[in-house]
């Protein structure tokens, strides 16, 4: 049973450790994101990209070793031994269950990049189906970045025309517009994850909530909760 949706960015900044002194200006995602796992229940799916389609199970551990710190993270309260190479989606998952939500339990559904867009929505009607033949609360993560060409100093370099992108994304998510979100362009990074998005929701209707919009490194990151409206 679908209880919850939340969307938080795909960053490893959001680990206040990998922020480089930068913890004082993203303290608004840092609460965003907290309250955003906040909502969801006990058992999560997670949604984000990667290199191919995998699962990985919640009795894994995973470090972000890779990107400067050794900071470890689980995806469920029994996770034990050895962190296994994870893509970055899942490490971000994993972060926010221990930092935010440490009783939850997630799995985590990567799918490839250079899906198209009606092949990502067949994915997410698919991870749908999976959730609806579960009785018990479920919710979903969706781990995933905007435009990476929002200012000069973006890794993607600047372009100009990533920002109105950006905010038609943001704007989409903050009302919960899944046809909006089925059109996404490539010049999204988490294109993929966000068009699953769009067929996990299908057709029902949505109660949306933004927490923050924003792009501190040039990079569009959006955090939110859409909640299923009933009757």
């Amino acid at each position: 049973m679908l209880s919850a949706i939340a969307f938080v960015p795909s960053a490893p900044v959001i680990v206040p450790a990998l922020a480089t002194g930068a913890v004082s200006e993203l303290k608004d995602l840092y609460s965003a994101v907290a309250a955003a796992a906040a909502e969801l229940p006990d058992r999560w799916f997670v949604v984000g990209i990667g290199r191919a389609d995998n699962v990985i199970g919640p009795r894994t551990v995973g470090t972000f070793g890779g990107y400067g710190v050794d900071v470890r993270v689980a995806l469920s309260p029994g996770a034990i031994g050895d962190p296994k190479a994870l893509p970055l989606c899942a490490l971000v998952a994993g972060w926010v269950r221990t930092a935010s939500a440490p009783d939850a339990s997630a799995e985590v559904w990567v799918y490839a990049t250079d899906h198209e867009p009606e092949a990502a929505l067949a994915r997410g009607r698919a991870l749908r189906a999976e959730v609806d033949a579960i009785a018990e609360p479920v919710g979903v993560l969706v781990v995933a970045d905007g435009a990476n060409t929002l200012t000069a100093s973006a890794p993607g370099g600047h372009d100009p025309d990533s920002v109105p992108l950006q905010a038609a994304l943001d704007d989409a998510l903050s009302v919960g517009d899944t046809d909006a979100l089925s059109r996404l362009p490539d010049g999204i990074v988490g294109r993929v994850a966000y068009q699953v998005l769009a067929g996990l929701a299908g057709a029902s209707r949505w109660s949306a909530g933004e927490l923050y919009r924003g792009a501190p490194y040039g990079v569009g990151y959006s955090v939110g909760v859409w909640t299923p409206v009933t009757g």
